[in-house]
């Protein structure tokens, strides 16, 4: 099935989504491949606000830019392999059954099925600034999708077979 429409469908049944993805066996290029788009998806989600806070603090937008890119793209995959490792131990003392790479494919494919989420959040970013309640509103609901997500997805890679 193409990543779009599992990503579609992550919204309507992300247990499913993630059960079939499991069922497709451990392939850690596909994990990082989707781990990676997610954060290049991100990073253009990012650009909208660099802009904003370039015009009205005159910051330099390519130097933001270039940070952005390095920490979302350098950084933020290590941090997202630790967390997929402390969700793991996590999810090991109650459900013994999860494996480390469906640790890491409920982790990775969750920051990436919820990135059309953070596409319209950069974008609100840009045109609002980041005190506007719709971009509150947005980003928080940023974070309830990416934590359903996950949770869901630690949740059908640990049941009991």
């Amino acid at each position: 099935m193409p990543v779009s429409r599992d990503i579609a469908q992550m919204y309507r049944r992300p247990r499913a989504v993630v059960r079939g993805l499991y069922a497709m066996g451990p392939r850690e290029d596909r994990a990082i491949a989707w781990l990676m788009i997610g954060c290049f998806l991100v990073f253009i989600s990012r650009l909208p606000a660099l802009q904003r806070a370039a015009m009205n603090t005159e910051s330099n937008f390519q130097q933001d830019t270039i940070y952005a890119f390095f920490a979302l793209l350098m950084i933020a995959p290590l941090l997202f392999y630790l967390m997929a490792a402390i969700f793991f131990l996590m999810t090991k003392v109650v459900r013994p059954n999860v494996t480390a790479y469906g640790a890491r494919l409920a982790v990775f494919w969750g920051w990436l099925a919820a990135t059309p989420v953070a596409l319209f959040y950069g974008l609100l970013v840009g045109f609002n600034g980041l005190d506007h309640p719709g971009t509150v509103l947005i980003g928080a609901v940023w974070l309830v999708v990416l934590l359903c997500f996950w949770i869901s997805g630690l949740a059908e890679v640990s049941k009991v077979e």
